[in-house]
């Protein structure tokens, strides 16, 4: 599977669609966190309701010919708000993933409501964990219980701490025997640096650290099998109940 890692600022819809049809021929595009507003506390200057949403995600995946990934602050019936990470697919397929460690230190916790559900999506024979930015701190909520091939992590995540995000990226790849898309928004305090990183922690492609481009790589599910047959590491796993507090 072909995965484009679009590393962009604030772009709005007909924009993001701009930057994949320039960069054809892929099975996936992921854009950053929170890509149409950018990384916001007050989400109710900017959030898009659930259903429109949903909507924007799938008319891109529709119009492009491939599934279109990336979150949106957005705005439930009962006026809730969440970090929703939409994986929408060309057939019209719509899943999501709600953040759930959210970034206290902002304040995102006093705005939103986190998820409490991991979600891994099937595409085109392999299987994918949906993750937003702070999540990449926490390897308990991400462990692979060999349920997953490859994890991809959106995020807004600052140019002072890229070097964490770096290294965690790749952590995350060598813990679990799995890809990992991580795409970072660009410009100002972001930093920028996405990757796509391969199992054993290489990185195999990388962005900037200040400019809008695109990266891309085969996600190839043959290597993947053949290194967790020679290094069956997951199967000596810890075996433990993660207990969410409500």
């Amino acid at each position: 599977m072909i995965v484009t890692a679009i590393q962009t600022g604030i772009v709005s819809c007909d924009e993001a669609k701009q930057m994949i049809a320039a960069h054809k021929g892929s099975d996936l595009y992921v854009l950053p966190e929170m890509w149409n507003t950018g990384f916001t506390v007050d989400p109710q200057q900017c959030a898009v309701t659930e259903p429109d949403a949903r909507r924007m995600m799938s008319c891109m995946a529709q119009e492009c010919g491939a599934a279109v990934a990336g979150s949106m602050a957005v705005r439930l019936e009962n006026g809730q708000y969440l970090n929703r990470f939409y994986f929408a697919e060309p057939d019209g397929k719509v899943s999501h993933y709600d953040k759930h460690h959210l970034f206290t230190l902002a304040g995102e916790d006093k705005a939103f409501a986190a998820g409490q559900e991991r979600t891994v999506v099937e595409y085109r024979g392999v299987r994918i964990m949906l993750l937003v930015c702070y999540d990449l701190r926490f390897p308990a909520w991400s462990r692979n219980q060999e349920d997953y091939d490859c994890i991809i992590y959106v995020a807004n995540w600052p140019t002072l701490r890229i070097e964490p995000m770096r290294t965690l990226l790749k952590a995350r790849a060598i813990e679990n025997q799995c890809y990992v898309v991580g795409v970072n928004r660009v410009g100002g305090l972001f930093g920028g640096c996405s990757a796509i990183i391969g199992p054993d922690g290489t990185a195999i492609k990388e962005a900037s650290a200040d400019s809008c481009e695109a990266i891309t790589a085969d996600i190839d599910m043959p290597a993947l099998m053949k290194l967790r047959k020679k290094f069956p590491f997951l199967k000596d796993r810890d075996d433990y109940t993660l207990s969410i507090e409500h």
